[in-house]
């Protein structure tokens, strides 16, 4: 008989320490209002995934993916203190993501979405900083036509003048061709 004794009050003393632990932790409960940057709507739908960060600043392996309402609002009840590493997705707006550090029993976190910018490309032409908008970049010629000459010098033609100087004679429009 002593033995199952012993053996319960053993159980009965580490319950009491689980729970003594547990209660040591704080937790907050975390509210979220999710919307439109550009008019503070309200965003449905959003999900809302909530990841733990350890002390060396990284996401642990275990996450919470909560839903906004139609208000754009949601909660959490249980959030330990500490840092609480935010991402919030929503098809036809911007991923968006943060840490935020927990550290009260009643958290409000509001998150505004914005809609998707345009993807810089290194293959497009950018302009330089300061640059004329309308100016052609730097070390590039101007477009010619075909036939013009490419040579930044001007073409001489047989009779001595230039083909940037005016010439005397007109010449007739060009014919269209006849289909």
């Amino acid at each position: 008989m002593k033995p199952i004794r012993a053996i319960s009050i053993f159980l009965f003393a580490a319950v009491a320490i689980c729970c003594l632990a547990a209660a040591d932790e704080q937790t907050s409960n975390v509210h979220f209002s999710v919307v439109r940057d550009y008019n503070g709507k309200p965003i449905r739908n959003a999900s809302v995934v909530l990841h733990p960060v350890n002390r060396k600043g990284q996401q642990e392996r275990s996450g919470l993916q909560l839903k906004t309402d139609a208000e754009g609002n949601t909660n959490f009840d249980g959030v330990p203190y500490g840092t609480l590493r935010i991402q919030v997705l929503v098809p036809g707006f911007q991923t968006y993501g943060e840490d935020f550090q927990i550290s009260q029993p009643d958290t409000h976190i509001t998150i505004k979405l914005k809609r998707p910018q345009d993807q810089y490309s290194v293959y497009d032409s950018h302009p330089q900083a300061g640059a004329d908008k309308n100016a052609p970049p730097a070390g590039a010629k101007p477009p010619t036509t075909s036939g013009a000459p490419t040579s930044d010098k001007p073409e001489t033609k047989k009779d001595g003048k230039t083909a940037d100087a005016p010439s005397d004679t007109k010449s007739d429009p060009p014919k269209a061709d006849k289909p």
